[in-house]
């Protein structure tokens, strides 16, 4: 999932970055530089996610086991 940015946040964006020194800014694009390879290799679409989830339980004793795990929480405060 991507997050897209208009230009007047990314200008926002820049005038805090650029005050940073040349080393900093430096490894700040290789960071980004990097995340943009990673992007390309990793394509997840939500049709390759249909069925990731495997359990030999029902819907109904997940749904019982998701219930019987629940823990009340005491609001009770003893001064």
């Amino acid at each position: 999932m991507s997050i897209v940015l208009k230009n007047t946040t990314i200008d926002k964006y820049f005038g805090f970055l650029k005050r940073l020194d040349n080393k900093s800014k430096k490894r700040l694009i290789i960071k980004l530089t990097e995340s943009i390879e990673t992007d390309k290799k990793e394509n997840v679409s939500l049709k390759n996610l249909h069925g990731a989830w495997e359990d030999a339980r029902s819907s109904d004793e997940i749904i019982n086991d998701i219930r019987d795990s629940r823990v009340e929480k005491n609001n009770d405060i003893q001064l």
